[in-house]
């Protein structure tokens, strides 16, 4: 995300929250590889009710200094809530089972709690 998007963080899924890591970091270009092993970050592990596994990193960028988490472990998500915050130049990275249809294609503009990145095996 750049200086100019929103930077609200959406569950990508209905899914309850296994377990939360917080990671604290460095403050590297969010756009750069690094930033996701380097980067403060947050962790968060949901799992939906069929047992599929996601999960999303709040990645810190340059400018941003601060990551907001406004869930905790055991709390129950439904898809498009609104889970977090980060702000400029921050990212989200989303890691999706291995077997779902992606429905986005690299450098497509999607919004917040509209756009669907991809079908889960166990929804089609």
């Amino acid at each position: 995300m750049n200086v100019f998007n929103v930077h609200s963080n959406r569950a990508p899924v209905g899914a309850k929250v296994e377990n939360i890591w917080y990671h604290a970091g460095k403050f590297f270009n969010a756009a750069i590889d690094k930033a996701s092993l380097e980067n403060e970050r947050n962790a968060i592990w949901l799992r939906t009710p069929k047992g599929t596994d996601i999960t999303c990193v709040q990645i810190a960028g340059l400018i941003a200094r601060r990551i907001l988490c406004n869930v905790k472990q055991g709390d129950n998500l439904d898809c498009g809530q609104r889970f977090g915050f980060i702000r400029f130049g921050s990212r989200v990275d989303v890691y999706l089972p291995l077997d779902v249809r992606i429905s986005v294609v690299l450098g497509e503009k999607v919004y917040g709690g509209a756009s669907i990145l991809a079908m889960l095996a166990t929804d089609a």
